[in-house]
């Protein structure tokens, strides 16, 4: 079990590479690193906040498609910028914003609490195992030789990236695909889980405030998975800006 400083030094060595911000200066990500989570079944605590972010979604989207949210705008926009194309390969945010007029799914109360945190704030939110990382992470521009483990047909496969693709990855390959589209199964949330690594990812116009204040929420509600739970914190931006590598 990892103490409140072993997290912390875990973070302090994940990076985003240059070209990254060279493609959006105002990118900022908020990395937990988290451990002592009891897992658990979807539970009352979790299907509550679940109905939140739902009605808050019906709301957001009262009249307007979910292409007209301003930060889902800006990250269509990104995803753009590395030759993605945003009707094909929707943001994390996107398809939860998809999904949330019919019902967001119940998979167990950790995910369902980032789920529901990424619709409630609006922002792109990854979680990961961290016991299956190896290395710090980091958010890279592909040369696409990067082995991606993912499934296709049912059937375990290694893909690669696109290059030039915006990756998350650590030193044995990508960890997620197009910045916030697709997860891989080696650090994917498992119901075992009790050790984890957030990612909230915030474009302009989605200010510092309001991607701190998400944050926030997400680490409250972890703090309540367990009577241990042990959270660490650091922000990326560009050098310019605040912190960065």
């Amino acid at each position: 079990m990892r103490d409140a400083v072993m997290l912390q030094e875990f973070l302090a060595e994940a990076w985003v590479d240059v070209a990254v911000f060279s493609l959006r200066p105002d990118y900022r990500a908020v990395l937990l690193a988290v451990d002592g989570l009891v897992p658990g079944a979807s539970d009352e605590a979790s299907e509550k906040l679940l109905q939140e972010a739902e009605a808050s979604a019906r709301a957001a989207l009262d009249g307007r498609p979910v292409e007209e949210l301003p930060h889902v705008a800006a990250w269509r926009e990104a995803y753009k910028a590395f030759g993605a194309k945003p009707q094909r390969t929707r943001n994390s945010l996107e398809a939860l914003l998809r999904r949330a007029a019919s019902g967001l799914p119940r998979v167990n109360r950790l995910t369902d609490l980032y789920n529901a945190v990424s619709v409630l704030h609006q922002v792109p939110l990854g979680g990961e195992d961290l016991t299956g990382y190896a290395g710090a992470p980091r958010l890279i521009r592909a040369t696409g030789g990067e082995p991606f483990d993912t499934v296709a047909g049912g059937a375990g496969v290694i893909e690669h990236p696109e290059p030039g693709e915006v990756v998350w990855g650590d030193d044995s390959g990508v960890t997620c695909r197009r910045w916030n589209w697709r997860q891989g199964r080696r650090t994917q949330l498992r119901e075992e889980t009790t050790a984890a690594l957030f990612i909230l990812d915030a474009l302009h116009p989605m200010t510092d405030e309001a991607l701190d204040a998400a944050a926030d929420h997400l680490a409250a509600r972890l703090h309540m998975l367990g009577p241990d739970v042990r959270v660490a914190r650091r922000r990326l931006a560009a050098p310019t800006s605040a912190e960065g590598h």
